[in-house]
């Protein structure tokens, strides 16, 4: 590849990775509002928590059914033109989740988005592994690229911060009632039409993978079979890194996911300030007792928008951390040791983080959160590096696919309606409900994950994952 050809191979790989993140993670930033708004009742209403975890996992589901399609589609019509298609699903999808007027819509909407990015990360990784051919520079471009995800994270928390700000002044929507013309997480969901469109801009100047052109001319190209995934060969590979993914997912939604949204709605600057006005309201019989009331309700829902969007903040942090340092070890240390960095310390952080620290001092209860986010995101990149590796050329995305949308989006999600709708539920309900579930799932799947990595694959001696692509 030319420099140019190269830097623009690297730039969209950043632009998509970032955005995929940005796209998933608008949910906990904007569900709980999205939610209140579309079924018109408070925010803490049981109602919008459990369709906060209903919808993580419904949409998770789609994605997954659909992203293991595409993962065959990715070996069978090509990685490019596959990510081409997928980057327009998820670039459309939020534009018609903020003109929704019903809760159907925008749950709808949700799990299209879901779906363009399920297809699109694997095609992307699996893109990039074909397009360099040095092992190092592959490693470093896929692990470095991918670091750029967690920036969708902090990107979204601060594109949502200062659309709460403007929203007033912005245009309204037309789909909108008078009342939510210029809800802010309308705008939000709207933003995310940018990212798309930027990409396919630049799509018509980079090349397809050539290995996967050039023995699909030659008609040399096996095809994608999923029973081949389970074959004496590749029956273990698959399994294990099935679970793995399935455990990362189950840490992310089952705990962090609901952090924002849910769990910090149990602290005490919140709660009591809620609470005192909701009594206040209760007690009032004069307009000036009911105007103290709003006000008293209204900071506690301002105190709740600022601690939502700083947890937030340290959670994506993280897991931006996490992901620079799966980069720098990528290279360093071998692949079941180095899963296993990442594993142990989760056993028994998340357990104390959800159960101890949720409730104390907040700087230590967000450092915290910021080390749980590290540890989690850093397992997918580790997963997303090493797939390609594990399985044929011929196979690359459909058992990538296998692993992330089975085992991770289809199976690991679940835990987001296992915390809110089963294990909160049993334990009482409530936000610091979620976070004694959010304790068990985190210390459970960590310790599952670390058990399946001492069966994990090491990748084979390096056989050339491409070719030498023609300069531009």
């Amino acid at each position: 590849m030319s420099p140019l050809v190269r830097f623009l191979v690297v730039t969209i790989a950043i632009i998509g990775f970032l955005f995929d993140t940005y796209e998933l993670l608008m949910l906990p930033v904007i569900g709980t509002s999205a939610l209140s708004d579309l079924m018109q009742v408070a925010p803490d209403d049981p109602r919008v928590r459990w369709w906060i975890g209903a919808i993580l996992w419904i949409a998770a589901l789609c994605g997954g059914v659909f992203g293991l399609l595409g993962g065959w589609m990715i070996d069978r019509f090509g990685r490019k033109r596959i990510m081409v298609a997928s980057i327009l699903v998820y670039s459309l999808s939020p534009f018609a989740a903020a003109m929704s007027t019903e809760l159907w819509q925008f749950v709808l909407f949700r799990c299209t988005t879901f779906i363009g990015v399920c297809v699109e990360m694997v095609a992307a990784v699996t893109w990039l592994a074909e397009l360099f051919t040095d092992k190092r520079t592959r490693e470093r471009v896929i692990a470095w690229s991918l670091a750029a995800a967690s920036l969708g994270g902090l990107l979204v928390t601060i594109v949502d911060k200062l659309i709460v700000a403007a929203a007033p002044n912005l245009p309204a929507i037309p789909t909108a009632s008078d009342a939510s013309a210029h809800a802010p997480w309308r705008y939000t969901l709207i933003s995310g039409l940018v990212p798309g469109l930027l990409i396919l801009i630049l799509m018509p100047f980079v090349p397809e993978s050539q290995v996967w052109a050039d023995k699909k001319r030659a008609g040399t190209l096996r095809r994608p079979r999923f029973a081949e995934l389970f074959s004496p060969a590749l029956a273990r590979t698959t399994i294990v890194t099935t679970i793995l993914s399935a455990c990362g997912y189950a840490a992310a939604f089952g705990a962090l996911q609901v952090t924002p949204s849910q769990v910090i709605l149990g602290r005490s600057e919140i709660a009591v300030t809620r609470a005192e006005g909701q009594k206040l309201m209760k007690e009032a019989t004069t307009p000036a007792e009911k105007a103290a009331a709003k006000e008293k309700l209204a900071e506690a829902k301002k105190t709740q928008e600022s601690t939502k969007s700083s947890i937030q903040f340290w959670q994506e942090l993280g897991g931006l951390t996490g992901r620079i340092l799966l980069a720098v070890l990528v290279s360093l240390i071998p692949a079941r040791m180095l899963i296993r960095i990442f594993l142990v310390p989760g056993i028994l952080l998340f357990p104390l983080t959800y159960s101890q620290l949720v409730t104390g001092d907040y700087l230590v209860f967000a450092a915290a959160i910021f080390f749980c986010g590290l540890l989690t995101v850093a397992q997918f990149s580790y997963l997303s590096e090493i797939l390609p590796k594990l399985f044929p050329m011929h196979l690359r995305g459909t058992g990538g696919s296998f692993a992330t949308n089975v085992g991770g989006r289809m199976i690991g999600t679940m835990a987001a309606t296992l915390n809110t709708g089963v294990l909160a539920v049993a334990f009482g309900g409530g936000p610091l409900a979620v976070a004694k579930a959010a304790a068990i799932i985190g210390g459970a799947v960590y310790f599952i994950a670390l058990v399946a990595s001492f069966w994990l694959p090491e990748p084979k001696t390096e056989e050339p994952i491409a070719n030498p692509l023609p300069s531009a």
